[in-house]
């Protein structure tokens, strides 16, 4: 009786499913590529010849690719350290580590303003020695590892915890080393949910807005990322222009979706017998 119950049950939440996600994403992405063209592929794509657009989206790729491999070595080490070995202060590192989830992205970039900004805790000293964080790039990295640093750490620590520690003390037992044991063992068991993260970390650090436009000061052709730059034109009542790029953030992410998809399909079996 409960088993017909859930089975007539189970189109209902699918149809639901579906509709809630038809309205809060299918349709706005929908909505931005009609507006993005609107005016023809011409205004389109001279959108991206403007000086201002170029330097966004080329400060946009220099960020992620800066963020995105330190926040995969400290996602690495994080995981191993919080899923293999037992310490005092394990729970307090993992509760940090889910702190950015919780925490507001511009509460995230205020802090860098108290810490380095002009009447920061160190902005005088680091004024002195001609050292420039707040309103510069450097900020804008900073602020972009701060809100994405939790993506890799959060997908590779299940997977490690549910691996267990079994094959690397068989390994320390046979007087492999623990860089061996890592390189041979943990790695290629979590190779792929490390690719995983890394895709979520890039395209959370492409798409963030909120600390960035906190540390940037905003600076055209400088401190811009793409989202900043889209807010900027849309500010500037050039609507065609700000969803010309909004499309091109739309686009990256879902490159990076399709990406992680075609991933999981292809080597669904090797994820299975990792988990």
């Amino acid at each position: 009786m409960t088993r017909l119950r859930l089975r007539g049950l189970g189109p209902l939440l699918l149809l639901a499913s579906l509709l809630v996600l038809g309205v809060l994403v299918a349709a706005p992405l929908v909505v931005v590529f009609v507006e993005a063209l609107k005016k023809g592929a011409p205004t389109y794509l001279a959108t991206f010849d403007d000086p201002d657009a170029k330097a966004a989206i080329g400060l946009t790729l220099i960020v992620a690719a800066i963020a995105v491999p330190l926040n995969a070595l400290f996602g690495l080490a994080a995981s191993w350290a919080i899923a293999k070995f037992e310490f005092r202060g394990k729970s307090a590192m993992m509760a940090l580590i889910d702190l950015p989830f919780s925490m507001s992205p511009v509460v995230s970039g205020l802090v860098w303003v108290l810490l380095f900004g002009a009447n920061g805790w160190f902005g005088p000293w680091l004024e002195a020695r001609g050292i420039k964080i707040i309103f510069d790039i450097s900020g804008v990295v900073l602020a972009t590892i701060t809100v994405t640093f939790p993506f890799v750490a959060r997908e590779l620590i299940p997977l490690m915890q549910a691996q267990g520690t079994d094959e690397e003390a068989a390994a320390v037992t046979l007087g492999a080393g623990g860089l061996t044991v890592f390189r041979r063992i943990t790695l290629p068991n979590v190779k792929w949910a490390l690719v995983s993260g890394v895709l979520l970390c890039n395209a959370r650090a492409m798409g963030e807005f909120g600390a960035v436009s906190v540390v940037s000061g905003k600076i055209r052709g400088l401190t811009n990322t793409l989202p900043l730059h889209i807010e900027a034109l849309y500010n500037d009542y050039d609507f065609a222009g700000a969803f010309a790029a909004a499309s091109l953030l739309a686009s990256l992410g879902l490159v990076t979706l399709f990406v992680k998809s075609v991933l999981e399909w292809r080597f669904a079996d090797e994820l299975a017998h990792a988990r």
